[in-house]
């Protein structure tokens, strides 16, 4: 491995992908755990410390990212190109719409209602059936764009590898969970964006976007575009 920051085999590039690996850890294990440890420590615990332990280690990946997001080799340097930088917010934008669907229940992810699982057919579902896998291959594509560096390079490659197998860890819980019923969904369902639609199993529903949560999906958009210098700094400041 070498010392070199400036080199394909930088040390950031293997812990980054040990952060990712412990991320992926804590959160896959814990929600393959929720049957289990819910009929133990009750729904609004288990959501609790699953919220705290997968946020936990997401600030930590962030924060090493953000501090070492120029390490490697550059591959390619697109900043500066007249429209770029608006591009990209915009895809990331589209990002966090996929990223964070209003499908879910914002009470229950704080655990103020008691958290569920739930079986969606509608809104960004009938888009695809994994939306956070979707939004993830945006949000990298956006930053490899700015960020064209080996570093860069191996997070995404590691960010888009850990929700594909999301994908199938994802279906598996929920036929286990549901049988017969999931399968259905599944079937009307498509993991590629827009398939099930084109195909006639779903049709495309504006009404279902339509909610304030997608407003607030968009208030979180624009508190992070105010909040990214500040991030960026923060992480510059820590030694890691």
């Amino acid at each position: 491995m070498s010392t070199d920051p400036h080199s394909w085999f930088a040390p950031s590039h293997f812990i980054m992908l040990a952060l990712l690996g412990g991320f992926g850890l804590t959160h896959s294990g814990l929600a393959s755990l929720r049957m289990a440890a819910e009929k133990k420590l009750g729904a609004r615990l288990y959501r609790v410390i699953f919220a705290l332990a997968s946020i936990t280690v997401a600030v930590i990946v962030i924060g090493y990212f953000l501090k070492h997001r120029y390490d490697g080799v550059l591959l390619w340097q697109l900043q500066g190109t007249p429209g770029l930088k608006s591009f990209i917010w915009a895809l990331s934008a589209i990002s966090f719409i996929f990223l964070y669907p209003a499908t879910f229940n914002l009470l229950e992810i704080a655990a103020i209602q008691k958290p569920q699982v739930h079986l969606y057919e509608t809104g960004i579902i009938r888009i695809c059936r994994h939306p956070q896998m979707v939004g993830q291959v945006i949000w990298c594509i956006a930053h490899l764009l700015w960020v064209g560096t080996s570093f860069t390079l191996a997070t995404c490659l590691g960010l888009i590898g850990y929700h594909l197998f999301g994908v199938w860890h994802g279906d598996q819980r929920l036929a286990k969970r549901y049988g017969d019923a999931f399968a259905a969904v599944k079937a009307r369902t498509s993991i590629v964006p827009f398939l099930a639609i084109a195909q006639g199993k779903q049709t495309f529903q504006l009404k279902e976007f339509l909610k304030p949560a997608y407003v607030g999906v968009a208030g979180f958009v624009w508190l992070f575009w105010i909040a990214h210098p500040l991030m960026m700094r923060a992480a510059f400041n820590v030694r890691w």
